[in-house]
């Protein structure tokens, strides 16, 4: 019976795993990811995956494992290789550039590192001496406050984008990304990863003034941040809330939704044909606020593993915005693949029927994945028919 299933969904002319691995091109329409991310009803589903340039990949490990992180995601041939092996192996219908959130912090004053077997840390004792920071002085965390700003500290993004792009022209769309301004600034506070973004929550609750200065600076640095990437060649934005899960609907709505409002309202003033994807992890319990709040103003709302995708079309219904996710990632790492292909399928369905949304996972590849299970993620998406 799983022998049957796994069949399911194969087309004729298909290739064999191991074959398709050596590569595979992104099927046509080349810019349908945009297509659907502005309303377009497409004729299959477009995808890509969140971490798709990642370690369950041979080749980025010999990367990853040679050379540290921030020499990865700064060195333009680096930072271009690592973003296309997937594309190159898969066929996804976007390429999302090999970077972070935490990148663009440093045009601020402050600084971070990745650290091998820990993660990112971002120096500077914020969670200490955040209010001080903010007075004037040699280390006054600044705003970057015009795209050009990031010129002369983050002229390498321009080198990698523009690359890309030129890569990727008539193949296949090219995504940009940046922190939501209140996730980058509960991580700079914190210092590193976090469960709840404690510390954070401190001043907001004791001294929101310094909080929202704090968040004022951040959002007008992310909102010229996502336009200096627009500017450098990025046809489609994504604005990363990855610590969403640590919010309230309430605070979610007083400190984190208001500045993405405004990164989508200034990036959209300006590339108003650059279409904007919103990612709030673990915020899918309050996935009505997002819609109130982000539907005049953004074109897509990414969901998490934890909703059912059919209900997130409930919600959007009559908002214009276009879903994208929500495939558990552990389906990827665990599955076989008749259940990978049955995920898609059921993704797909739930939100519509072919064409209708973005399929992607509802949280990022995880590492360990094996290589054949996105190729069956990435084949189901772009050439399933539906039901009927």
């Amino acid at each position: 019976a799983s022998l049957a299933v796994a069949r399911v969904g194969r087309r004729r002319g298909m290739r064999s795993a191991a074959h398709a691995l050596d590569g595979r091109e992104t099927p046509s329409p080349h810019d349908l990811l945009l297509r659907v991310a502005m309303g377009e009803t497409g004729a299959h589903t477009p995808v890509w995956l969140m971490r798709q340039a990642g370690r369950y990949m041979k080749a980025f490990r010999q990367y990853s494992e040679r050379y540290p992180f921030r020499q990865r995601s700064e060195s333009p041939d680096m930072a271009i290789e690592l973003s296309l092996q997937c594309w190159r192996q898969y066929g996804m219908d976007a390429v999302i550039m090999f970077s972070d959130i935490l990148t663009p912090l440093p045009a601020m004053g402050i600084e971070f590192d990745v650290i091998r077997g820990r993660g990112p840390l971002v120096l500077g004792d914020l969670a200490r001496c955040l209010q001080d920071r903010l007075a004037e002085g040699p280390k006054t965390i600044r705003e970057v406050s015009d795209p050009d700003g990031f010129s002369h500290s983050h002229g390498f993004l321009k080198d990698i984008l523009q690359a890309l792009r030129g890569s990727t022209d008539g193949k296949c769309s090219l995504i940009g990304f940046v922190g939501a301004p209140w996730t980058l600034a509960a991580y700079a506070v914190e210092g590193g990863s976090t469960k709840e973004a404690a510390v954070f929550k401190k001043w907001m609750y004791e001294k929101p003034e310094v909080a929202d200065e704090f968040l004022r600076r951040m959002t007008t640095t992310l909102s010229n941040y996502a336009i200096y990437q627009a500017n450098c060649g990025a046809q489609c934005i994504q604005i990363f809330d990855s610590w969403a899960h640590c919010l309230t609907p309430e605070l979610w709505a007083r400190f984190a939704g208001p500045g993405v409002k405004q990164v989508a309202e200034a990036l959209r003033k300006v590339h108003p044909n650059v279409p904007i994807i919103y990612f709030a992890n673990g915020g899918s319990s309050y996935l009505k606020d997002q819609v109130d709040m982000l539907s005049s103003c953004i074109d897509v709302v990414g969901v998490d593993a934890h909703a059912r995708l059919s209900e997130a079309a409930r919600i959007v219904e009559g908002s214009g915005l276009v879903l994208q996710g929500n495939v558990d990632p552990y389906v990827l790492r665990y599955g076989n693949e008749a259940e990978i292909r049955q995920a898609v399928r059921a993704s797909i369905d739930a939100a519509g029927g072919p064409g209708r949304h973005i399929l992607n996972l509802g949280h990022g590849v995880l590492q360990g994945t094996p290589e054949e299970n996105v190729l069956y993620f990435v084949e189901e998406a772009q050439s399933y028919e539906g039901k009927n």
